[in-house]
């Protein structure tokens, strides 16, 4: 029988997904799963989030446990480790509902031993687990573009897989044990975060200097300075958005981790130690759950200088 258009053949093989955590990573995801076909349901603490998932033409559970039972694949986007084992093992109890040799795609950042153990406790249990970090924050998600960074076995994969590529844009799978994924998606925050605090640094160093910073950031867009993340986070320091995307206390947690796997391989890593200094100066100044762009407001608290301001006056 032919099956309706938006309804893809792995949907149909995958009876019904469980979704754990739908805010604005998971909320995205979860509903470009609904597109594709799956029977999708989900909990999350947040009502409003439950709401939309059933607008997406997704089912929302009263608990954890209910989003899992049933459920082929069990999809955990929560904030840490600690989030990931309580809605797993502890009250959430999702791992328990689920039927034996169901899937489990962890896809919460988290230290890639705690990662490793996840999954070691989910084995023991008759479940599999794809470690499945993602990158591309809320625009990726919403856009369905997402790099997912997937390590595990070739049965959690390949159960995993379809139903993934339906929310990426890119899937790499890294390693065939959980904990590879976590790896490469800590050296990746690595980047972004240092990134990001460059481009803050750099922002503000001109505007000290007097530079016009509209002017900056066109020179280095098109400069061999320029990043990803300067191309993205300096044009909305310069107009003083700060509507969050991703917030400064995620990137402080991911800083944390990378820095706490490095000291366990002894690998110096002095820069990204920088940049966590920066990321820990701006929570301290009560930023933590505001944009990560943000972290401008440790250089130019010091430097004296308000680079939105700047730009404004160089237009006028």
């Amino acid at each position: 029988m032919d099956l309706p258009e938006h309804v893809t053949p792995a949907a149909q093989a995958t009876r019904r997904i469980g979704f754990i955590g739908l805010g604005a990573m998971g909320g995205p995801i979860a509903r470009h799963l609904c597109k594709a076909g799956y029977r999708v349901v989900g909990f999350d603490l947040n009502r409003a989030a439950l709401e939309r998932l059933e607008q997406a033409g997704g089912t929302a559970a009263p608990h954890a446990a209910g989003a899992a039972g049933g459920a082929d694949l069990l999809v955990v986007m929560v904030v840490n480790g600690g989030q990931a084992e309580a809605v797993l093992f502890g009250e959430g109890g999702a791992a328990a509902a689920l039927p034996r040799g169901a899937t489990v795609i962890l896809s919460s950042t988290l230290p890639p031993d705690h990662a490793a153990a996840i999954a070691l406790r989910l084995e023991g249990m008759g479940l599999l687990m794809l470690d499945a970090p993602v990158s591309g924050g809320v625009t990726g998600a919403e856009a369905g573009t997402l790099t997912v960074i997937a390590s595990g076995s070739d049965a959690a994969y390949e159960a995993a897989a379809p139903a993934i590529r339906a929310y990426s844009g890119q899937l790499y799978r890294v390693g065939d044990r959980a904990g590879q994924g976590s790896t490469v998606k800590l050296v990746n925050q690595l980047l972004t975060a240092t990134h990001i605090a460059l481009t803050a640094e750099a922002l503000a160093l001109g505007a000290r200097a007097g530079v016009d910073p509209t002017l900056l950031y066109d020179v280095v867009a098109h400069s061999a300075g320029r990043s990803f993340q300067f191309e993205k986070r300096a044009p909305r320091m310069i107009a003083g958005d700060h509507e969050p995307q991703s917030r400064v206390d995620i990137f402080l947690k991911d800083l944390s981790i990378a820095l706490d796997a490095a000291r366990g391989l002894n690998a110096p890593v002095p820069i990204a130690a920088a940049a966590h200094q920066v990321f820990t100066m701006a929570a301290g100044a009560g930023l933590g759950p505001k944009s990560d762009t943000e972290v401008l407001r440790v250089y130019e608290s010091f430097g004296a200088v308000d680079v939105a301001e700047l730009a404004r006056r160089a237009k006028a």
